[in-house]
């Protein structure tokens, strides 16, 4: 059995890591989603500035992608059940997840674990303990 690279996930993670580690080298300051979002909306104009050019561009990388020569995802198994509600429903449950947790994936995971910090060692351990419980019981159950 042969398992394909997936060539473009894995040069969308190298840069997803190299803009995490250039914003830490470059400006002190942790890649997390949540906290760049949430320190976009401060009344201090520098902060709000970066952020703000930061998220940006996160957007507008994802907008040009196709326009580049890359493929969007297309998961049609997703489409008929999603609905508004549904995704509402979930950007609550992400969100509170977020501030429970003290961070957003992205920030745990990547920015935490590249830095070795227990706490977000813990809590990537757990947000993947739960996907994968999840997914078990949503296709095996």
């Amino acid at each position: 059995m042969t398992f394909p690279i997936p060539w473009d996930a894995l040069f969308g993670g190298m840069l997803v890591g190299a803009a995490c580690l250039a914003l830490l080298a470059l400006n002190g300051r942790i890649a997390g989603i949540s906290g760049i979002v949430s320190g976009a909306l401060s009344s201090n104009v520098h902060e709000a500035q970066w952020r703000g050019l930061f998220l940006l561009g996160m957007v507008s990388a994802g907008i040009l992608m196709p326009f580049i020569g890359f493929e969007l995802p297309n998961d049609t198994n997703l489409a008929p059940t999603l609905t508004p509600m549904i995704a509402v429903l979930a950007g609550l449950l992400v969100g509170i997840g977020t501030r429970l947790g003290n961070g957003c994936t992205s920030g745990h995971g990547i920015c935490g674990m590249g830095r070795l910090s227990k706490r977000s060692i813990v809590a990537t351990l757990t947000f993947m303990s739960a996907a994968f419980v999840t997914v078990f019981v949503r296709f095996h159950l």
